[in-house]
């Protein structure tokens, strides 16, 4: 059922919430018709299940899982589209200096306690080979796994946006699961904002961000469970050490993209205040919020011109 908020120039937000890829997902769109609205974010929810399927580590007919079972093997011929998500996440590997990996060990994932030094050897982006005239990917390592927990809900945002956008949705908000892709402006003609603050002093907003055609997404510890499946440790696992790390309270990514910001908040709150700073500063259209555990706010430079 759609949740209906009503502007002037009969332009409405028309909302849905729904549970999807393990998160709360919450579509918005503006417009002025229900049933046209309706049938986008119907467009939309098929779009995020359809990325859901496709990087899928559980199915056993993905093409995730292909890559995966032929780890030193034989390289694995995949779409387009999934080639281009690896070749990014690696690049992205690479700005980090590997603080971002999508490669994890499988033998160890299972329990985080267990994970041992020599299990890094297994989580290296580097190891990753792919072949762009054939479209390929192959895992060097024999037991070395890839996953997209720590980028694939900000993908599947990006394309449950581009779906709406491609049926004529002007303006709109993505949630997925905390993390925000905006686009166009409110009925009143007013950019889209969020308020970053501590989440124990959400009454104390440090500033309010305009976040207009940008995407927000958020790392924290008070959102980390003890516990975490196989597909979470490359999110968390330092590739250096091999260990999970608890630097800051949190850290607020802002860029053009709901899968760059997705991949960028954590790697951040490993390189901490001063290296997240600095690598965030020599980025274009990248900006970020860091929170640490004394409750100081830092901010990148970009900031200011959001506020």
């Amino acid at each position: 059922m759609l949740a209906v908020k009503t502007y002037h120039h009969d332009l409405r937000i028309f909302r849905r919430a729904l549970r999807l890829m393990g998160n709360v997902f919450e579509i918005s769109v503006v417009a002025n018709d229900a049933a046209w609205a309706d049938n986008c974010i119907d467009n939309a929810v098929d779009e995020i299940n359809r990325i859901e399927k496709m990087l899928s580590t559980l199915s056993d007919d993905s093409q995730v899982t292909e890559i995966n079972r032929n780890a030193g093997i034989r390289p694995v011929k995949v779409t387009g589209e999934l080639f281009r998500l690896i070749e990014r996440a690696l690049d992205i590997s690479v700005l980090t200096q590997g603080t971002f990996d999508i490669t994890y060990n499988a033998d160890k994932a299972a329990d985080l306690q267990k994970i041992e030094l020599n299990s890094v050897k297994f989580t290296n982006y580097k190891k990753v080979v792919l072949n762009a005239e054939k479209t390929t990917v192959f895992l060097q390592q024999k037991g070395m796994r890839i996953g997209f927990s720590a980028i694939s809900k900000g993908y599947a945002a990006d394309r449950a946006k581009y779906i709406l956008q491609m049926m004529g949705v002007s303006a709109g908000v993505v949630n997925a699961g905390g993390d925000l892709l905006t686009w166009g402006l409110q009925p009143n003609d007013e950019q889209w904002t969020i308020a970053t603050a501590d989440p124990k002093q959400v009454d104390q907003p440090y500033s309010d961000i305009r976040i207009s055609n940008m995407a927000v997404a958020t790392s924290g510890n008070f959102e980390k469970n003890a516990v975490l499946s196989h597909q979470d440790m490359p999110a968390v696992i330092d590739a250096k050490k091999g260990f999970p790390v608890s630097v800051l309270k949190s850290v607020s990514i802002v860029s053009p993209t709901a899968e760059l910001s997705d991949a960028m908040a954590t790697p951040i709150m490993a390189l901490g205040v001063n290296a997240g700073l600095y690598l965030i500063n020599k980025l274009q259209q990248l900006a970020c919020v860091i929170i640490d555990d004394h409750n100081r706010v830092y901010t990148s430079k970009e900031i200011s011109y959001l506020s």
